[in-house]
């Protein structure tokens, strides 16, 4: 344990040097204060403060704590703010001179209030303050309450030194923290980077696939790349945060250092003024029992050696041996002449030993006036000042940590799933692989290239004496009767589809059921309802978005019976549904939403029907014909649960968001999400078990 941990204590004044009746004042202007500040220099900037009496004269002007400057952060990236030291400038001893405290800790000098104990009727000088000179040493900013604690305990020094040494642990752990996931970071980074660039290197120096193939591969690995180089940049930004908060632990434990030593000096310099004083009472105390003596044998009165020993500080004996050694003449004879040589001897090293006695008082208490009631509270402020730095620096790095891996998980995001809608990302990437059209590409390339030359496998063609048979002709192509794809580009006829409302298209048609799902519907009873996973699983996104394209334009000229679209039923499947979600309104419109759901939480299976049932039958025409109709198609889709594994409840989930719209507030007001899934799901549930009870009435076929 150092010195300053384990010497001296503030605040514990010697009991040989404390009168009852001194005020403990300290006239800043005195001699002695000036040799006191030149002798102990004063903290070195930024942590000057007062005692912690007069900090009661600036509470009402404190504007803000280290609190409040912690949680205000500018705007810097959406980081925090890098905490700074306080700019106050420094102090010197002439200008605290003119910054009076209100009072002082109770520390005073013996004889103070009145006659003096010393023998000689002469009372020790008081030392005072003008009280009607009132300053502020503290910063509004700085914490009050918190110095003010800490001046009036006794610990506030090893307390704040122990803090500090805890802070910079912290400090120190996170700064190794950043360091190593920096190291992490930057190997998967370059690890991916090397990955993806071998790897489009390689394949481009190899014997795979080309076409729309090569380029969905080509354009994944450069996403790729660009993540790792997100990942590479991210751990820049670490190791540059783990120097600093290094840089940050090396700088407060330099200051705590100099801090440290400058309050053992203080602490040690009391010390030993409390011990010469100590020293010096003791002389004072010899002479005074030399003299005492020396007047009870001048009246021819016994010696009462016990009573003298009492009051004295140290053995009798002893104070008698040294009054012998120096007086020289008090066990001589008695004589009158040499008794008054002696008394007038003794009565001069009295007033000597009085002056240096009075002398060393009035420096330890200026000395002690000094470090209690300026120098510890600027030691106490500086420690402070270091415990608020490496806190709120580590807090601060903490926070920009946070907010850096917020970003680079929200770039990642945006690298795979880019916001352009024209900048394809990763999973449209792949999705944009036509193997179709490669495959064709391929065959044709192939057979230019090596037709007629395969010599070892069995002719096609040969002469009929040889016993090959004539080419069998190709079958004619009715070209009226089977359908086939058309790339040729559709005219806009100006009646979209998509995102237009239920109640615009049904009345710009004068139909009951939108034309567009009448058409789905009735593609996917004929070429669907057996395929597994109908409705589950979605269909090729370039196929998806070229068939909304060519019924947007023109739904009538549309053929889903060419093989193009009936041979992949999920990418009708998918136009159906995005259909559905891009309706302005939702088919569950917006403002029965709640009512839905709220319907939907019954336990009772039969009022949950009888809920839902109402809440059906007070939708709006269009929309309630709309779902009609599609409550029955699905009601098919059921009926095939064996070849196409889709039950009820599967197709519920499936619709449950589609219908209900994905960005509607649910029960609670806040935007729709999984909370309020299971309950879409299951109203819609319902509905489609009770499809015959809610829609078909009796009579009607279903």
């Amino acid at each position: 344990m150092s010195e300053l941990e384990d010497g001296y204590r503030p605040g514990r004044a010697s009991s040989d040097n404390i009168h009852p009746n001194g005020d403990g004042g300290s006239d800043l202007g005195h001699p002695a204060r000036s040799h006191a500040a030149g002798q102990y220099p004063r903290m070195p900037q930024t942590h000057y403060v007062t005692s912690a009496e007069s900090l009661d004269h600036q509470s009402q002007q404190s504007h803000q704590s280290y609190q409040s400057q912690a949680q205000n952060y500018p705007h810097n990236d959406g980081a925090p703010p890098t905490p700074t030291k306080s700019t106050s400038p420094p102090r010197s001893s002439a200008e605290s001179a003119h910054r009076p405290a209100a009072r002082w800790r109770d520390s005073t000098l013996p004889g103070a209030g009145g006659p003096s104990d010393l023998g000689h009727g002469q009372a020790l000088p008081r030392v005072s303050v003008d009280e009607t000179e009132m300053a502020t040493l503290v910063e509004p900013s700085f914490d009050e309450n918190i110095l003010r604690a800490l001046c009036e305990t006794d610990c506030g020094v090893p307390l704040l030194l122990d803090r500090i040494k805890q802070s910079m642990v912290s400090c120190r752990e996170a700064a190794a923290f950043l360091k190593r996931r920096a190291g992490v970071e930057d190997e998967y980074g370059r690890a991916m980077q090397k990955l993806a660039r071998q790897a489009a290197n390689e394949y481009a120096t190899s014997e795979a696939k080309a076409g729309s193939f090569v380029n969905a591969w080509q354009s994944s690995m450069r996403t790729h790349e660009l993540m790792a180089e997100n990942r590479i940049k991210f751990a820049a930004r670490l190791n540059e945060m783990s120097e600093e908060l290094t840089n940050l632990a090396k700088e407060v434990d330099k200051t705590r250092k100099v801090t440290k030593d400058l309050a053992t000096r203080y602490e040690r310099a009391l010390q030993e003024s409390e011990s010469i004083t100590e020293k010096a009472k003791a002389r004072f105390d010899m002479t005074a029992e030399e003299l005492e003596r020396l007047l009870l044998q001048k009246e021819g009165e016994p010696l009462k050696d016990n009573a003298m020993q009492s009051r004295s500080p140290v053995n009798g004996k002893r104070v008698i041996g040294k009054a012998v050694q120096k007086g020289g003449m008090l066990l001589k004879g008695k004589n009158p002449q040499n008794l008054q040589r002696q008394e007038d001897d003794i009565r001069a090293r009295m007033s000597t030993a009085s002056d240096a006695y009075r002398k060393a008082v009035t420096d330890t208490q200026t000395i002690r006036q000094e470090y209690f009631n300026f120098q510890l509270p600027r030691i106490l402020r500086a420690f402070k000042e270091c415990v608020d730095e490496i806190d709120l620096g580590t807090q601060y790095h903490l926070a920009r940590y946070a907010f850096l891996c917020e970003s680079i998980v929200h770039s990642d995001a945006a690298i795979i799933t880019p916001p352009d809608e024209n900048v394809p990302g990763l999973k449209a990437t792949m999705e944009s692989i036509d193997n179709r059209t490669d495959f064709k590409t391929y065959m044709q390339a192939y057979i230019y290239a090596h037709g007629g030359t395969n010599t070892r496998g069995p002719r096609r063609n040969g002469p009929q004496e040889e016993g090959f048979l004539p080419p069998i002709p190709p079958p004619h192509q009715y070209v009226g009767n089977s359908p086939s794809p058309s790339n040729a580009p559709i005219p806009d006829k100006g009646r979209p589809t998509f995102g237009v409302s239920l109640a615009e298209q049904m009345a710009r048609d004068d139909v009951d059921v939108p034309p567009i799902l009448v058409k789905c519907c009735e593609a996917i009873e004929k070429y669907g309802l057996t395929t597994q996973g109908i409705y589950r699983i979605g269909g090729t996104h370039s196929k998806v978005m070229k068939l909304k394209e060519r019924l947007d334009r023109d739904l009538d000229s549309v053929n889903l019976d060419a093989e193009e679209w009936s041979s992949d039923i999920s990418n009708v499947t998918s136009v159906l549904k995005l259909w559905l979600r891009e309706l302005p309104d939702p088919l569950f419109t917006s403002s029965q939403h709640a009512e839905f759901l709220d319907a939907a939480r019954n336990e009772n299976e039969r009022a949950r029907h009888i809920r839902l049932h109402e809440r059906v039958n007070a939708l709006p025409d269009p929309n309630y014909s709309t779902l009609k109709y599609l409550m029955g198609h699905l009601h098919k889709v059921v009926q095939h649960e064996a070849q196409n594994a889709m039950s009820v409840q599967n197709l519920a989930i499936v619709f449950g968001p589609t219908l209900f719209g994905q960005g509607q507030p649910g029960l609670n007001g806040q935007m729709n999400g999984m909370a309020d899934a299971s309950l879409q799901n299951k109203a819609v549930e319902t509905i489609l078990e009770h499809y015959l009870d809610i829609f078909v009435d009796e009579g009607e076929e279903p």
